[in-house]
């Protein structure tokens, strides 16, 4: 019998962040898009208190992958063991743990302890680089910990369209035409490489200093219940991280159509984009107003959009 060669890998670092804080950080999974910059979206597709099952996107080697994890809690340990198994590669899955230890009150080490079978071309130095970013993302993520409430803003922008939710849908897919469409897009490019999974670039206007702003994302796109996600790769000061969601929600007699929006700010650069003196209130107050200006466009154009093709068809 063949036996397949396994690299492990663990490390530890020092975390400026309390034991609980960390640890909830980890046991949170369906936020990791807007703490963790590799995940682009996390479902929890049960959870019994203990033991649970995500599925998980992420980017790897600028792709996205997708992946089936299952995780057993202990909270009183702070320890969650796993086992992640990538939704195209059949066989033997990674597994490992996270593991959480005080040092005082307002720090902790925080370990992670991986193993996976070794892939074609895979060397044990690729896992000992996966394990380290793995560590270090987590901990610049509950560095803020203090401030994560003032820093995490998230909100919601909804239109009710009398019309088919087919055609909103189509709409809100089709991000390339909007180019033509929405005011504040100057240009878009869309490549789809996997069914359901689009890269886009986007120019817009910014909305007092008129300059073009840049951003990137990737958005997964799921027409049977009606949504799509995405998460910006590239994101246009003051903001740090941006993830958000499409969904319909159809009655007897049209859909209820929400943008919803999860934000991290950077803080450093409040004050460059606002002006001296400017507080993250204000980076806040300036974020919500300038992706809602976005979103409130966009969800009017899909409802005209689809409520003409109604008016059409009489």
């Amino acid at each position: 019998m063949s036996s397949q060669r396994v690299h492990s890998a663990q490390h530890t670092v020092l975390v400026a962040a309390p034991a609980g804080v960390v640890y909830g950080l980890l046991v949170d999974a369906p936020r990791w898009p807007v703490l963790l910059a590799p995940y682009v979206h996390v479902e929890r597709v049960d959870f019994d208190g203990t033991v649970e099952n995500l599925r998980l996107w992420h980017l790897r080697d600028g792709h996205v992958r997708s992946a089936l994890a299952r995780r057993v809690l202990h909270p009183r340990e702070r320890r969650i063991e796993f086992e992640w198994r990538d939704a195209l590669l059949p066989g033997a899955p990674t597994s490992g743990a996270w593991s959480v230890t005080p040092d005082g009150d307002e720090r902790c080490l925080l370990t992670l302890r991986h193993e996976r079978p070794a892939g074609p071309g895979e060397t044990p130095g690729i896992l000992e680089t996966d394990v380290r970013a793995g560590l270090e993302a987590l901990r610049r993520a509950a560095g803020h910990w203090d401030r994560l409430d003032e820093l995490l803003l998230s909100f919601e922008d909804s239109v009710y369209v009398s019309g088919s939710a087919e055609l909103v849908y189509d709409f809100l897919y089709r991000i390339e035409d909007w180019v033509d469409l929405v005011p504040d897009v100057e240009w878009a490019q869309v490549t789809e490489d996997q069914p359901g999974v689009q890269a886009t670039v986007l120019h817009t206007c910014a909305p007092e200093t008129g300059e073009t702003i840049l951003s990137e994302a990737v958005r997964l796109c799921f027409p049977a219940a009606g949504r799509i996600v995405h998460k910006e790769t590239v994101t246009p000061d003051p903001v740090a991280a941006h993830y958000g969601e499409w969904y319909l929600e159809p009655d007897e007699t049209g859909v209820r159509v929400v943008s919803a929006h999860h934000v991290m700010l950077r803080e450093s650069a409040v004050e460059a984009v606002l002006g001296g003196g400017a507080l993250l209130v204000d980076a806040r107050r300036y974020v919500r107003e300038w992706l809602g200006r976005s979103s409130t466009e966009a969800l009017s154009l899909a409802r005209w959009h689809a409520e003409s093709a109604v008016r059409r068809l009489r």
